[in-house]
């Protein structure tokens, strides 16, 4: 049976649901303000330095960085996919699982254990010299940040897939199948081109996640914005040079995210087809290859950066290390994670609401402005809030509540993802029934809608409990003195190249951030990750 769509309300929301969301949605603003104010305070001459300079090669280096990690992470999700959804696979469930795990490491831990393990002079190095290698291909720079880039992403590419071939209508496949057509030409003539929707999307949301990264661009010297940005605010104090290649940088993370948003809508549309159940296509001989293809994969990105870690503790312990003591550190990141996510699902609530059960054009802005800063980099988003707790809120710079209002900002889209599609996917019918019975809008608000949403309000605390634990930058320069957070706490070992003091607390952050991971794969919402 075909799930029925509910459409919204034609009548107005409460005060007590857009009041809120309007003042969530106000805050995503300090950004772009922050942007349009230091980038034009000294008229129009640094963009023109800049882009008669920096700006061009810098563009060039990051989009080029972006079509490979794009590249490689569809090459890796589509088979991954495929063989986790519809193949007769072995251990198709941990198969699953693993593919989505990568999620769970950040991108400068892999960074940091690529350099170790395959960098010249690495562990690799010392284990093929008795071969007569002496020195290991460069890992620094474009190829080595693609890499691990591609080995921190191509998940997102994956779960996208994986939802798409979970949910759409296989009656081409049997057809195709019925006639004689063996698995890779029905894959390739019928099931490739339904992907398309999809596959955009997954490219799209890779595209941005590797325009805005940081840790592993700096870990392995390649220059691109977010890189620049910072040696311009922290080496040079250039505060208006960096806010003008960080407004470069927002205007084209905005311009892939309009693509995004409607490569999203044409899958709403393709998604409502009727769907039919198909059994498990059988590999026949191809079954063991298929298996090797996935173990490489999830051996390249979950078992590198584990056993490297695994290996710096175990030499820490063998010399005698001082270990850096985690345990405040841990406590901070969990309580930020903890209260990074209430404050986010609780703001973004009542702008979920209105976008699933109101239709207003107010709702709508308010709904598409939320989603403005999915295209801000952490490290612009933290630049503008020095700013303003500097001019504007001088008793809330260098506190915990700027930091919290870092990821809000940053972190509100993926909460509103996961509540709006939980919503859509809840009957509407309890909620006319209580306004029938003449309760108030609040009193339904209350007693039906929200407990509707608390499904999807679980799931989007566990995303965004998953990305404040592994953020980076806006961690690195809004945390308060003295407050140390694990992401901080490997990012200063790990520059300081002291890898045995950076392990145990990589290995505590890796760990803490598998548990949203592992919960909404028992949950079977792995789908809500794409968002």
């Amino acid at each position: 049976m075909v799930a029925r769509v509910f459409r919204p309300r034609s009548r107005s929301a409460p005060a007590a649901i857009w009041l809120p969301g309007l003042l969530a949605v106000a805050a995503t603003f300090i950004p772009a303000w922050y942007l349009a104010k230091r980038s034009t305070e000294r008229g129009w001459e640094p963009w023109r330095l800049a882009l008669e300079n920096s700006a061009g090669p810098l563009m060039t280096r990051s989009l080029a960085l972006a079509a490979a990690v794009a590249v490689a992470s569809v090459l890796i999700a589509v088979p991954a996919a495929w063989l986790t959804v519809r193949a007769a696979l072995p251990g198709r469930r941990a198969w699953a699982v693993l593919m989505a795990a990568p999620l769970a490491i950040p991108s400068y831990i892999m960074a940091m254990t690529v350099v170790d393990f395959l960098g010249p002079r690495g562990t690799l190095q010392g284990w093929l010299e008795p071969l007569g290698v002496e020195r290991l291909p460069e890992v620094y720079g474009f190829w080595g940040s693609a890499f691990t880039l591609t080995a921190a992403s191509f998940p997102y590419v994956y779960l996208v897939l994986r939802a798409a071939f979970a949910t759409a209508d296989v009656s081409e496949e049997e057809a195709s199948r019925s006639l004689g057509a063996g698995p890779l030409r029905t894959f390739f003539r019928v099931v490739l081109p339904g992907l398309v929707p999809a596959l955009a999307a997954g490219v799209l949301l890779v595209v941005l996640y590797t325009l805005s990264d940081f840790g592993a661009v700096s870990t392995l010297n390649y220059d691109t914005f977010t890189r620049s940005i910072f040696i311009q605010y922290q080496t040079s104090f250039d505060r208006t040079g960096a806010a003008v290649l960080g407004a470069m940088l927002a205007l084209v993370a905005a311009a892939i995210l309009a693509a995004e948003l409607a490569v999203r809508a044409r899958m709403g549309r393709r998604a409502s087809r009727r769907q039919s159940l198909m059994r498990p296509v059988p590999l026949g001989r191809w079954k063991w290859p298929a298996v090797a293809f996935l173990g490489i994969i999830a051996l390249v990105s979950l078992g590198l950066p584990l056993g490297v870690l695994g290996y710096w503790l175990i030499k820490g312990v063998q010399a005698e290390a001082t270990f850096p003591a985690i345990g405040a550190a841990a406590r901070h990141s969990v309580t930020m994670g903890l209260a990074g996510a209430t404050i986010t699902v609780a703001l973004a609530l009542p702008v979920a609401i209105l976008a699933a059960r109101y239709t207003s054009p107010f709702g709508s802005l308010i709904e598409q402005a939320a989603y403005l800063t999915h295209a801000l980099p952490g490290l612009v988003v933290a630049l503008a809030l020095v700013f303003f707790g500097i001019s504007y809120a001088r008793d809330l710079y260098q506190t915990t509540w700027m930091l919290l209002l870092a990821y809000v900002i940053l972190f509100l889209p993926n909460a509103l993802s996961a509540l709006r599609a939980s919503l859509l996917r809840q009957p509407r019918r309890l909620e006319d029934a209580g306004a029938s019975l003449g309760r108030s809008p609040l009193r339904v608000l209350a007693s039906v809608t929200i407990p509707l949403a608390r499904p999807g309000m679980a799931s989007a605390g566990l995303l965004v409990f998953l990305t404040v634990m592994k953020e980076l930058p806006a961690t690195l320069l809004l945390s308060p003195p003295g407050y140390e957070t694990l992401p901080g706490l490997v990012w200063s070992r790990s520059t300081d190249a002291l890898y045995a003091g950076a392990a145990l607390p990589a290995l505590a952050l890796v760990g803490l951030a598998a548990i949203p991971v592992a919960l909404l794969s028992w949950r079977g919402d792995l789908g809500s990750l794409e968002s």
